[in-house]
């Protein structure tokens, strides 16, 4: 699918409700009000074959018998009729249809043989596009259409609002009204069987009066559709999303460490992040970061100045920026000086720059000049609390003021109630970012990072990285090839290192041995210290037969580890068949660092790739990246700078750095 047609959903000259009632609260009747309030311009057709006329408009009995072809129709009727009026507006020329009836694949079995009916009929007709079925309908306040049972019209704004879930419409639409938050469009597509998220994205990339697109989604279908789609949108303009059903994943991700450390949030978390999008936790945060980000300019990086006139709100900013891996900016020398001169002696001397609870606005705002000139600084958060000597509307004048003369973004707190509101208002009014707390303000400027990295991805270009000419490539594969014929779900400890091995990655390959005769001889073959593991087929996590032992240094004790390992994985796995132990060279890790690599396949989007701290602890800490393959050099480095334990890699505390580059 495509943009193609979408117009006459979006911006019709005329529209037809079908299933339009005189009776109260149904959907029928509230859509025909719903059209008439909000002061639709062109003609209106009720469409019911019970009625002559419908709230002071002709009613006409079926689509084919209107004076016109009109360019929108929407549904309300009940679900079993909607494959054939969906045939019925094909046939008649229309090319834009909202269907809000429920009823179709939500509902089970016999509402997805209803789905498939529709889709059939739809296909038959591909100028006919179609939002829904089961969704809330469609609000452009610019062209004065509400054709949907929402309660009320939104303001005009330019953000794009899109969402898989109706019930949620609404209620988002009640909030923006409260907090007068304005919206170019207002979509629910319910079951998107025919317009997806993608087409939605690619319609708002061309439209002049959409700034940003905030995106509800539970679940994306068309996955490569949605990836250009958004890629193509964030290049230029910011999409928010936020994603229901976190913590939903299959019972087969516990089969494997990937799995189980790439559940299908990760998987979202991922896409989002490639697609340039940015995603949020908190529903209150989908319009501060959609109106934060298509006004403002975003940081060239995560360190950020903080001013405040009282120590308590400075530290809670503080922790909410490192608990979201910021960065507190470290003053220069000359910024401290300037601070010196200008603030009095018991200033905090460091960032947070506290500037005492009798600064006036003059205070403030010699702070922020300060700082916001520091190179070391890429953004500023201004915090203010309602103290005796604080003048929060002046101080929100001058601070707005010194937000104007800088390209670098300036955030502001005013903490309080009735007292601190007028300053608020100010802020607002300037363009100046303003939230009711530190921690709400910090969140917002890392958004505004989030978004500067994500948007990096789209345009960086890759490093050459030389590869190992010597790799018979077409070995390797063929060793996949055999293994894959095996139709088994695992692979060995042997077969695991060989196909390492085939791809030029170093091991340990493992020597099985079926007695304690044949130990003893492999251990004097390889030399001592050995590493000794339960050779079994079935028992993939070895050490939780305590499988593992290390370091055995001695021919009796590797008869006596043997014996140990082989009958204590008998008795804890009697379902395993324990055929040994395997014998390698126990390699000291001296200061290697334990990672896990792992790939999965994702039933929506395909590929997907990871890498973390490894180790037993693995899937205790979760420290991993993930990312949709083909990986460039680029893309590889980001994610490992993203974990937590890139710091070892990197060469802590005079570690010697690992082979980035390798690795």
């Amino acid at each position: 699918m495509s943009t193609h047609n979408l117009s006459n959903i979006f911006h019709p000259k005329s529209v037809a409700v079908i299933g339009a009632s005189a009776k109260p609260s149904t959907v029928g009747r509230t859509v025909l009000e719903n059209l008439q309030q909000a002061g639709f311009p062109g003609p209106i057709y009720p469409v019911n074959p019970k009625y002559d006329t419908l709230l002071g408009l002709k009613a006409y009995a079926s689509i084919s018998t209107l004076p016109c072809v009109p360019e929108l129709a929407v549904v309300a009727t009940p679900a079993a009729a909607i494959p054939a009026l969906a045939r019925e507006c094909g046939e008649v020329g229309v090319h834009g249809l909202i269907i809000l009836s429920a009823g179709f694949r939500e509902v089970g079995p016999a509402g997805e043989a209803l789905e498939r009916a529709l889709a059939a009929e739809l296909s038959k007709f591909p100028e006919l596009r179609v939002v829904g079925p089961n969704c809330l309908g469609v609000l452009v306040p610019e062209s004065r259409l509400n054709a949907s049972f929402a309660a009320a019209m939104p303001q005009a704004g330019r953000i794009a609002f899109l969402s898989q879930s109706g019930a949620l419409c609404t209620s988002i639409l009640d909030w923006s009204l409260a907090g007068n938050i304005g919206f170019s469009y207002f979509v629910s597509i319910g079951n998107a069987l025919n317009v997806k998220v993608g087409d939605l994205i690619d319609y708002f990339a061309e439209d002049p009066t959409t700034d940003s697109i905030v995106l509800y989604v539970e679940s994306v279908t068309e996955a490569r559709r949605f990836m250009s789609a958004a890629r193509a949108f964030t290049r230029t303009k910011p999409i928010v999303v936020y994603k229901a059903g976190r913590f939903a994943q299959s019972a087969q991700a516990a089969a494997s460490h990937t799995g189980a450390m790439a559940g299908v949030d990760a998987v979202y978390d991922a896409v989002f992040q490639r697609a340039g999008m940015v995603r949020v936790y908190q529903a209150e945060d989908m319009y501060d970061c959609a109106e934060l980000l298509a006004r403002h300019r975003t940081p060239e990086g995560p360190r950020l100045a903080i001013i405040t006139n009282a120590g308590g709100p400075g530290v809670m900013a503080t922790d909410e920026l490192l608990e979201r891996r910021g960065t507190l900016a470290d003053l220069s020398p000359e910024t401290l000086a300037t601070l010196d001169a200008a603030l009095p002696p018991y200033w905090s001397h460091r960032n947070p720059v506290d500037v005492l609870g009798d600064a006036g606005p003059d205070r403030f705002v010699l702070a922020l000049d300060a700082v916001i000139a520091d190179s070391n600084v890429d953004a500023a958060l201004v915090v203010l609390t309602p103290q005796a000597m604080t003048d929060p509307t002046v101080t929100a004048e001058r601070v707005a003021r010194a937000a104007a003369r800088t390209h670098k973004p300036v955030l502001t707190a005013w903490m309080g109630g009735r007292f601190v509101e007028p300053g608020r208002a100010v802020l607002t009014q300037a363009g100046v970012a303003t939230y009711d707390s530190p921690d709400r303000a910090v969140r917002a400027f890392m958004y505004l990072v989030s978004y500067r990295r994500n948007r990096e991805i789209l345009y960086e270009t890759p490093r050459q990285v030389l590869l190992d000419k010597s790799l018979n490539v077409r070995l390797a594969r063929e060793q996949v090839d055999a293994l894959i014929k095996q139709e088994r779900n695992t692979l060995t400890e042997m077969e695991s290192k060989g196909l390492l091995a085939a791809f030029g990655v170093p091991t340990t390959m493992p020597l099985p041995a079926y007695t304690g005769l044949d130990a003893v001889c492999i251990a004097k073959e390889i030399g001592y210290p050995v590493v000794m593991k339960v050779h079994s087929p079935q028992i993939l996590h070895k050490t939780e037969v305590r499988g593992v032992v290390t370091g055995v240094a001695s021919d009796d004790e590797v008869r006596r580890v043997y014996e140990e390992i082989v009958s204590r994985a008998r008795r804890l796995r009697p379902d395993a068949e324990v055929r040994g132990v395997t014998l390698q060279p126990m390699v000291s890790s001296g200061e290697g660092v334990e990672l896990i690599v792992g790939a999965k396949k994702d039933p929506v989007f395909g590929a997907v790739m990871m890498v973390g701290a490894g180790g037993i602890t693995a899937e205790v800490l979760h420290d991993r990246a993930l990312e949709l393959p083909p990986l460039n050099e680029r893309l590889a480095r980001r994610m490992l700078h993203s974990l937590r334990i890139w710091p070892l890699l990197d060469g802590f505390r005079g570690r010697s750095r690992v082979n980035v580059d390798q690795l």
